[in-house]
Formats: C-alpha cells, sequence, structure tokens
C-alpha cells in the first residue's frame, strides 16, 4: 500500500515546486487538507500561538507537540511536514523526537541548530549552537528513524548572526551528515537566494515565505528558477484569520451587532460540513437513541 511518506518522497523526486501551507490548529488542517495540496506544513509559530497563546520561543514542550502532531497526521490525506524545533533537548532528546514524529504520522521533521531556548526564525535574537553539535543531532536523527522515507529537514539560522558563508557551510556539513532537506533560514535578499540554489544544485531547499519577514516573498516560478524545491507559508494564513477577526471584534466593539460587518464570512452551513457534521447526521438517522 502507497503510504503518505511514499507519495511525498515520489514528489519530492518529481519535477517543480512543492508548495505547503502553513496549518496551525485543526480548522486550517481540515481546510488545507481538502485542496490536494503535495503537502502541509505544521508551523511552530503557529501551533504555539493557538495552542497556548504564546511566542514560539521554545515554550511549547515535545509532549504538546508531538501530540499535535498525531492530531493533524490523523485527520489528514495530505502528508504533514512538521515543526521539531531543536530537538527539545540533547542527543537522547532528539532521538526520543525523531521516534515520537515518525510514530505520529509525520512525512518529515525538521530540526534546527539553534541555541535553546529557539526563537521563531523571523525574530530577532537568534543564536546558534556549534556546527559540531548540529552534525551530530542529525545523525542521530538519521539513525533513529526506522523509516528511510521519514525525511530529516536539517536547518541553519546561522545566516542572521554569522553570514550567509557560515550558514552555507553548515548546509553541506548537515548534507554530509545526513539530512535528505535543506534549510538555509532568512536569506535576505533574491541574490542570496540564488547563491543558496546554486550551491546546493542537487539537493532539496526550503524556501521559508514569511509576508514582512526577512526572506523576500518570490512567486513559484521565481522559487523553481532559484533552485528550491518546497516553499512553506507558515503564517500566511493565520496573518489573514487574524486579520479577519480584528475586524469583526472591532465591529462588534462598535455597533454592537454583526449587521453590517464587512467582512466576507464563510457559509455556516458549510463550516459545519468541513467539520463533519453530515457524519453525525448520518449516525443519528441510523441509529436513533431511544429515551
Amino acid at each position: 500500500m502507497t503510504t503518505q511518506r511514499d507519495l511525498f518522497n515520489q514528489r519530492l523526486s518529481s519535477s517543480g515546486l512543492i508548495v505547503a501551507p502553513g496549518v496551525y490548529e485543526m480548522v486550517s488542517l481540515r481546510l488545507a487538507d481538502r485542496m490536494n495540496f503535495d503537502a502541509l506544513y505544521m508551523t511552530g509559530y503557529g501551533t504555539v500561538a493557538s495552542l497556548l497563546g504564546l511566542p514560539d520561543a521554545g515554550l511549547a514542550t515535545y509532549t504538546e507537540m508531538v501530540g499535535r502532531v498525531k492530531t493533524m497526521a490523523e485527520m489528514a490525506k495530505t502528508p504533514l511536514i512538521a515543526d521539531g524545533d531543536t530537538g527539545y533537548g540533547g542527543l537522547l532528546n532528539v532521538r526520543h523526537t525523531i521516534r515520537g514524529y515518525e510514530a505520529a504520522g509525520a512525512v518529515a521533521i525538521q530540526l534546527e541548530d539553534q541555541e535553546f531556548p529557539k526563537k521563531c526564525g523571523h525574530t530577532p535574537g537568534r543564536r546558534v549552537i556549534p556546527m559540531e553539535d548540529m552534525i551530530k543531532k542529525i545523525q542521530v536523527a538519521v539513525a533513529s528513524r526506522t523509516d528511510p522515507n521519514f525525511k530529516i529537514i536539517a536547518r541553519t539560522d546561522a545566516r542572521t548572526t554569522l553570514g550567509l558563508d557560515e550558514a552555507l557551510r553548515r548546509g553541506e556539513a548537515y548534507a554530509r551528515a545526513g539530512a535528505d532537506i535543506l534549510f538555509i533560514e532568512s536569506p535576505e535578499t533574491e541574490e542570496e537566494m540564488r547563491r543558496i540554489g546554486t550551491t546546493f544544485p542537487n539537493h532539496p531547499l526550503i524556501a521559508n515565505m514569511v509576508e514582512k519577514g526577512r526572506t523576500p516573498v518570490l512567486s513559484k516560478m521565481e522559487l523553481e528558477q532559484l533552485g528550491y524545491k518546497i516553499a512553506i507559508f507558515p503564517v500566511t494564513a493565520l496573518l489573514a484569520s487574524v486579520q479577519a477577526m480584528t475586524k469583526v471584534y472591532e465591529h462588534f466593539k462598535n455597533s454592537g451587532s454583526s449587521i453590517n460587518n464587512q467582512v466576507d464570512l464563510y457559509d455556516f452551513g458549510e463550516l459545519s460540513k468541513l467539520m463533519g457534521f453530515e457524519d453525525v447526521w448520518e449516525f443519528e438517522k441510523r441509529y436513533v437513541e431511544t429515551k
């Protein structure tokens, strides 16, 4: 039987850019899962925000995050790439994290070389661990998986504080250590992105498209031409949702009603179907409870 990991592996080997929109809770997961994307990206920023109402700054635990991975992966038909932060500790923690995320059903895990507590990649104050320490984490991650189609994504945040040359040097080392996919975080110009692509012509690369972040947001064609294989859009849907909710709540505050609200609302009946109420209604028709 073809698994989601098989499908993702096949897609990695084929031509064209994989567009992976960010999902951060179960409504966004259900909605994006209906649209036949090649993959979805469980964003750490959005997941921590929706789950805890806190910043993505190393505050969420492994248990909280792997539980989210499991819930999302079990529901989704689409392959799910999951943010695994720094592996939640040392090398033994990395082994535990890899085993947990793999068992939870993700097709790939992202591990980064930040110091703990980590921070979102497009925010200031990030610092990285020694390259040799991250190499060991990647080696442990590769050795700990049981399915070779469970992909290890190695992310470096070195560009912001140590420069692009160091970030590229780390990317090369992480590839040699066994990382399947490379994620050079926060290049600041299109030219830097082009240099990343030419440095790794034979290794799948991730572009992190964050609106008003540190990296230019480019078109699908531009990213393909620069050599990228996967484009993640971790917070676009979250930003849109917060903007819409802000306008709705402001309208409530100002008018005391939803009448004449200017935000285009999703149909309530369609939302009920999206959330699975049709199955509930069919169940109730078949098995009427007696009182």
